[in-house]
């Protein structure tokens, strides 16, 4: 077991303790929000970051001992496991120095070398490895002249068997294959060039820039390698691992593998340089180039998975309308705008179809149906989606003279067609067809983002870069995360969340939010916590990781409705009564939390960090962490790229992130891209530091290429 905890402090720098603890805590099913949150004295406070690489690393640990174990049964089967190997094997701590060891004894199909055994030109190959200086070239002949039979026709033929054989040999060896991958991974340049039918082709024109391109391998960035492969995976382009051309004679691989293996000036050393030539070109440059482009894709999909997640949590966590009556419209021109009123908890109270715009252009009727349904549903805002005929919707509603002020919002619509036609949607909604659900969708976003997005698979709500070309497995995982700790992070509301939301709930999942909903239809709502052990299935176990993040409003214990886990009620009561005062008098009172020694409530299940977190959580129970939405206005007088004009200043939303710059949504079809090197007059590191998805800033036009319908932009001010 000490091993796995030296793998994980070698990688992560953590303490011991706080990774054994932390260890121990996964391994008992407890999951990274709980931990975070509520075992900080176990792992020494660390936070969610922390423990997601912990994770990574167990996980990492425990693929590279199954991997051992398999090799081991096969070396045995096979017969030839000698305890210096198993030693070798044992004592591996990386995967791909484990399959170098491997190597020799993997099953493969049939090589030209089993061949070359098969004729009896082993016992060749050794002399001409053996490189005695008392061989010269007529000894060599009539060396090779015995080996001429049976399938063997000619002393060549038998020196190009034994060739065959010393090259398997040489690309068998550890220190060859470690040299070259050195080599490799410092000097190794992209090339690539256009398979010229593409040339003028118009799909191949967004890989125009690397037609022809050139890159050290080690410094190409993420997106762009990416890109690269995804040209190259479609056949636009060609591309090569160009070695070391930029290196001397003396410096390049071919060179080194000759001074390691070649002792002597004779004929062996002729026949050894051969097949050095050979082993180089057709095994081991082939099978290392083609690892170190994996590994270095895998670094890129690493950093694309991150941008992804990290864009992901800020999408999540936008700024919620609340609990306010909402009209939505999902905008179109021939087919309509589609209307539905949704009451302040989201439920579906009306809809109907619009046609203000052409070709119909019926604005004077649909201003009516607007006024009156805003009217008789008390409507607090507007929710408009950001599709085709958004801003021709948004100047239309904004001619309205309402009774009371209105709110209008302009809603991000990605993914909502995903949605709209998902079995979730058709669970909610079994009687309306996919433009109500979309309509209803975009409404519920301004209301709640987060309880609205989770029902989306996360990849299709489009923020990131070339999520379709990176691990899915990986990305789901990470995706999958970052939804549960923003989800546990704002905590939900028990009553009213649906299957999808409370599925990210820590110790819950889908089983079991299918069971809470069931429960709650069947028997009311919740009316505490307590009662949530009343549901199917629900134990002491998946209790106690989800009690802290489920929310009751208006519940019998005031507690119920903050994130103060139920383990921890009895020592709030303790400090209530040694105070005087009721638990829901201690709530919110801040002077006299305040005044509270913590130290006299340490015990050995509960210590500092805890009671810190207590402490902070009732100065503001149920604090949402989340800012309030803002309302936003495009520039009017910009309607398509063709009204940009260089220098022009004008608000915009930050709608994707990636590691070269942000994009913004300026109120047209296409979005400008701030690139990283116009976030800021100074380096900027990483674009994040600068902006975040959805913010509102004022942007500057710098460049606008209409045929290519790109826009270069500049960040002037943020909001």
């Amino acid at each position: 077991m000490y091993k796995l905890f030296d793998y994980i402090t070698s990688h992560t720098q953590l303490p011991q303790k706080s990774v054994e603890n932390t260890v121990k805590l996964l391994n008992e099913d407890c999951t990274i929000p709980f931990i975070s949150r509520y075992r900080k004295e176990l792992t020494g406070n660390l936070d969610e970051v922390q423990i997601g690489e912990i994770v990574k690393f167990k996980e990492q640990f425990e693929a590279l001992e199954k991997r051992k174990a398999a090799i081991l049964k096969s070396l045995e089967e096979q017969e030839v496991l000698t305890a210096e190997l198993q030693k070798k094997i044992e004592e591996t701590t990386d995967l791909i120095a484990l399959e170098d060891l491997y190597l020799p004894y993997k099953k493969k199909r049939k090589t030209k070398a089993d061949t070359a055994r098969e004729n009896g030109l082993e016992p060749l190959a050794k002399i001409i490895m053996a490189q005695s200086r008392t061989l010269g070239t007529s000894d060599i002949s009539s060396i090779a002249l015995k080996y001429v039979k049976g399938e063997v026709n000619s002393e060549e033929e038998a020196l190009e068997g034994a060739r065959h054989i010393i090259a398997e040999w040489i690309n068998e060896r550890t220190d060859i294959r470690n040299m070259l991958r050195n080599q490799l991974e410092r000097f190794a340049v992209v090339s690539t060039k256009v398979v010229k039918k593409f040339e003028d082709d118009e799909k191949a024109q967004k890989f125009r820039d690397y037609f022809d391109w050139n890159e050290a391998l080690n410094k190409i960035p993420s997106h762009r390698l990416l890109a690269i492969l995804r040209a190259t995976s479609e056949g636009f382009i060609r591309l090569k691992i160009d070695p070391d051309s930029y290196r001397d004679d003396d410096e390049k691989a071919l060179s080194k593998i000759e001074k390691r293996i070649i002792k002597s000036n004779n004929a062996t050393s002729e026949q050894i340089k051969l097949a050095i030539e050979d082993s180089y070109k057709r095994l081991l440059f082939p099978a290392i180039s083609n690892e170190i482009l994996t590994t270095a894709k895998e670094k890129a999909d690493e950093t694309a998975i991150q941008v992804f997640a990290k864009n992901l949590k800020q999408l999540l966590l936008g700024s919620p309308l609340g609990e306010k009556r909402v009209l939505a419209i999902d905008p179109g021109f021939r087919t309509g705008c589609k209307v539905v009123c949704l009451d302040a908890q989201g439920n579906l109270q009306h809809n109907e179809t619009i046609f203000p715009h052409p070709p119909k252009n019926d604005t004077s009727t649909a201003i009516k149906k607007i006024s009156s349904l805003a009217d008789a549903h008390k409507i607090e805002a507007i929710a408009i989606g950001n599709g085709t005929a958004s801003r021709e919707t948004e100047q239309f509603i904004k001619r309205i003279h309402f009774k009371n002020a209105m709110q209008v919002f302009v809603v991000s619509e990605a993914g909502a067609s995903i949605y709209s036609a998902s079995k979730i949607a058709r669970d909610e909604f079994p009687n309306y067809d996919v433009t109500v659900r979309g309509a209803v969708s975009i409404g519920r976003r301004l209301q709640d983002p987060l309880a609205e997005l989770v029902k989306i698979d996360a990849k299709s709500i489009g923020v990131g870069q070339y999520q379709h070309d990176v691990d899915q497995a990986k990305l789901k995982r990470s995706l999958d995360t970052s939804v549960e700790l923003c989800v546990n992070a704002v905590g939900v509301n028990v009553n009213t969340a649906s299957v999808p939301l409370l599925s990210y709930v820590s110790g819950i999942g889908p089983k079991l939010a299918e069971n809470v909903v069931n429960y709650r239809e069947e028997n009311g709502a919740f009316s505490s916590r307590e009662a949530i052990k009343n549901v199917a299935r629900l134990g002491g176990k998946a209790f106690e990781q989800a009690a802290g993040f489920l929310r009751i409003k208006n519940g019998n214990n005031p507690l119920d409705d903050s994130s103060v886990h139920p383990e921890s009620y009895a020592v709030v009561s303790k400090m209530a009564k040694d105070e005087n005062v009721k638990v829901s008098e201690l709530i919110g009172n801040k002077a006299l939390l305040q005044k509270i020694n913590l130290e006299k409530y340490i015990s050995e299940k509960i210590g500092l960090p805890t009671l810190k977190d207590i402490i902070k959580e009732l100065e503001k129970p149920g604090l949402d962490i989340r800012e309030e939405a803002k309302v936003f206005t495009f520039n009017q007088n910009i309607k398509t790229i063709n009204d940009l004009r260089e220098g022009q200043l004008l608000p915009g939303i930050v709608n994707n992130i990636t590691n070269f710059g942000a994009f913004v949504d300026i109120g047209i079809k296409e979005s400008g891209l701030i690139h990283v090197s116009n976030l800021s007059d100074s380096f900027v590191k990483d674009v994040n530091e600068h902006v975040h998805l959805q913010q509102q800033i004022v942007v500057k036009v710098l460049d606008v290429d209409v045929p290519r319908k790109r826009i270069q932009l500049k960040l002037h001010h943020l909001n």
